[in-house]
């Protein structure tokens, strides 16, 4: 069975923490944690949190990692804020072949039902097509906030949608 026929179950997922201070081992990554539980909670085979520090080329490089690595899903927490370093959406658009802006809006439109700064939140979601060679499909990419509520709420958010967004992205009917 390829990739791409797999049920979700068995379909692999990448989560990654983008934080200075975890990646410094300064802070517990709490974000991440949750980020796994949820995608497992959803029956995305996953493991533990890539977490690397803040900054466009360790966000790009930790995306196109996990793409190499098989990922059929990757999300992201940490890194959407307006801080100086907060560039996660600047090193996703690197990897990124297709953005999905509708995704986006509706993390921030649902988030900010819980809290006003959902307002500030930088995220994208976008598609890395994969190689002709490679096979059918592609990797959808998320981008979450870092606050480990704002996690849970994104996931609340977008793990309904996401069996069908990812059969889209690796070729199935829709």
């Amino acid at each position: 069975m390829s990739s791409r026929d797999a049920p979700p179950a068995r379909r692999k997922a990448a989560a990654i923490t983008v934080s200075d201070r975890s990646s410094d081992g300064l802070r517990d990554d709490e974000s991440g944690r949750r980020l796994v539980e949820a995608l497992r909670e959803i029956g995305y085979a996953v493991e533990a949190p890539v977490v690397v520090p803040d900054g466009v080329e360790s966000v790009a490089g930790a995306v196109r990692a996990a793409v190499a690595d098989g990922a059929r899903l990757v999300v992201t927490t940490g890194g959407t804020g307006m801080g100086p370093r907060d560039l996660t959406p600047e090193g996703t658009r690197q990897v990124i072949t297709r953005e999905n802006p509708g995704m986006a809006e509706l993390m921030r439109r649902e988030g900010s039902r819980q809290t006003p700064y959902a307002a500030v939140s930088r995220g994208v979601v976008g598609v890395v097509d994969w190689p002709a060679e490679r096979g059918v499909g592609g990797t959808l990419v998320i981008n979450l906030p870092g606050r480990p509520a704002a996690v849970t709420q994104g996931m609340q958010v977008i793990g309904p949608l996401l069996a069908h967004l990812v059969d889209q992205v690796v070729g199935g009917d829709h």
